[in-house]
């Protein structure tokens, strides 16, 4: 598999097996992914409702040719009363971790928000202790801002985040 083959792609019926490993394999979200177990039904219900598009966000396959290897996401986050940016996140199955897959797909990911909104920032965050996401991050362009104290809870324990960002101006669009 070619990391220049990774795709991003609009979810099918088919895929939702897929995506449902996330919410009851502890495995497949993996140590930085994982809060408990949640209602798989949640991705069908929501494909059904919106196919995982909206004004609010979205989410798209990663693909390597017919092979899922997980998903990427978006979602609204207001910086004033009339702006946006996007926050985005990626959950990767164990198989495609580690491989530059993620990398590329948050790179496509954030070329595709450029192109098709009119935000000018997209950010993310990451555990602290997330080494490898906070890599990936980087080397797809993104520049770490800081750290947020107290972020997020997992596993019995309040965990620090990094935010990172990257700003349209730092993006050359294909085309």
């Amino acid at each position: 598999m070619s990391v220049d083959q990774v795709a991003l792609r609009p979810i099918v019926e088919e895929d939702l097996e897929t995506l449902g490993r996330f919410s009851v394999e502890p495995e497949a979200a993996g140590l930085f992914g994982w809060l408990g177990w949640s209602d798989p039904g949640r991705w069908r219900r929501k494909w059904a409702k919106n196919g995982f598009f909206d004004a609010e966000g979205g989410l798209l396959l990663v693909v390597n040719g017919a092979e899922r290897l997980g998903f990427v996401s978006w979602r609204r986050i207001l910086t004033a009363q009339t702006s946006h940016c996007w926050n985005l996140g990626i959950a990767l199955l164990p198989e495609a971790r580690g491989r530059g897959f993620g990398t590329r797909a948050q790179r496509l990911l954030v070329e595709y928000l450029f192109a098709h909104t009119q935000v000018v920032r997209v950010e993310a965050v990451t555990e602290d202790a997330n080494l490898a996401e906070q890599r990936a991050l980087e080397k797809a362009g993104f520049t770490r801002e800081g750290v947020l104290r107290g972020y997020s809870f997992r596993n019995g324990h309040w965990r620090d985040g990094v935010i990172y960002s990257v700003l349209r101006e730092e993006v050359d669009l294909p085309g």
